[in-house]
């Protein structure tokens, strides 16, 4: 049996389904549908040089791999590859034919440094260091069950402060994209990001179909939103929360708790029964958040690094 990689065709019924089914049994703490696999290829913003590549094995995609500059990072050439295989087909050359086609790729876009997320496993790092990744930061996956009722009861809202959902910022986004911009480039991770582009955050972050604007919900004061919670919903019973965060000059009163604990009660309300989130290993604030919502650890990542060629 012969294993082949190439690009992923939307286009061809049932291969952003194909790809949405790998993600899922690979990493099932994180959302992925087909509408989420067209939206990233089709929206993507051209800097990115963004491929969905597939292992394919008599026809039946067994392993995949997401593969971009990291454009928005101010340090230029960072390249990203994450590759997952079925837990079922491991073992068939899959994901050393997915790194080798995603190293060529990001090698002729001009990527200078390379990285990629590993599951906390032994045979996941081995893999990653046998191609020659360096272990780097951790961050874990939480998951909290909504269906059991333990979530904390709603907190009262302090004096001038207004919760909102982003669906009331639906005719001009613009204040929740500063606000995104803000809080993004004070996350701790490897490679730092930055939002400098309204149109490109709009296509790519505000359009995106699994973004919820009824449960992503915003603390304003004054008018304007100085911390908010980025809910996202797969279409049926999950959830997770891709950013939480709060303006440097608003930090300290817990507004970040309370518009993550407002989304998730409504969420609750809306039949959701299992919520993900993730967080670096060194975010202390947010991990204790989640631990007096009642998240657990249930995965552990490692960011893996390493130079091209």
């Amino acid at each position: 049996m012969t294993v082949i990689v190439r690009d992923l065709r939307v286009d061809v019924p049932g291969e952003a389904e194909a790809y949405a089914r790998v993600r899922h049994l690979t990493l099932p703490y994180m959302l992925f549908t087909p509408e989420s696999v067209r939206h990233v290829i089709t929206h993507s913003h051209p800097d990115a040089h963004f491929r969905s590549l597939v292992a394919v094995e008599d026809g039946e995609v067994i392993g995949v791999a997401g593969v971009c500059l990291a454009h928005d990072s101010p340090e230029p050439g960072q390249g990203v590859l994450n590759v997952y295989v079925r837990p079922d087909r491991t073992g068939r050359g899959a994901g050393r034919l997915l790194v080798r086609a995603a190293e060529e790729h990001l090698d002729a876009v001009g990527a200078t440094r390379l990285y990629t997320w590993v599951l906390d496993e032994p045979a996941n790092r081995a893999f990653a260091e046998r191609n020659g990744f360096t272990a780097g930061r951790p961050a874990h996956f939480l998951r909290l069950d909504l269906a059991d009722g333990t979530l904390p009861p709603l907190p009262g809202t302090p004096p001038g402060v207004e919760l909102r959902s982003a669906a009331d910022f639906a005719d001009d986004p613009r204040p929740l994209f500063e606000l995104d911009a803000a809080t993004v480039a004070d996350e701790p991770g490897m490679v730092s990001i930055e939002f400098t582009d309204y149109d490109a955050w709009l296509e790519e972050n505000w359009r995106h179909p699994l973004l919820n604007h009824e449960l992503t919900t915003v603390a304003v004061v004054d008018g304007r939103p100085v911390a908010f919670t980025v809910a996202y919903t797969d279409g049926g019973t999950r959830y997770t929360t891709s950013m939480t965060g709060t303006l440097r000059g608003h930090r300290g009163r817990g507004l970040a708790k309370l518009a993550k604990i407002h989304s998730l009660h409504r969420a609750r309300a809306a039949g959701v029964t299992e919520a993900f989130t993730g967080n670096d290993a060194g975010n202390d604030p947010m991990i204790a958040i989640n631990k007096w919502l009642g998240y657990e650890i249930c995965a552990t990542e490692v960011r893996y690094v390493r130079a091209v060629g």
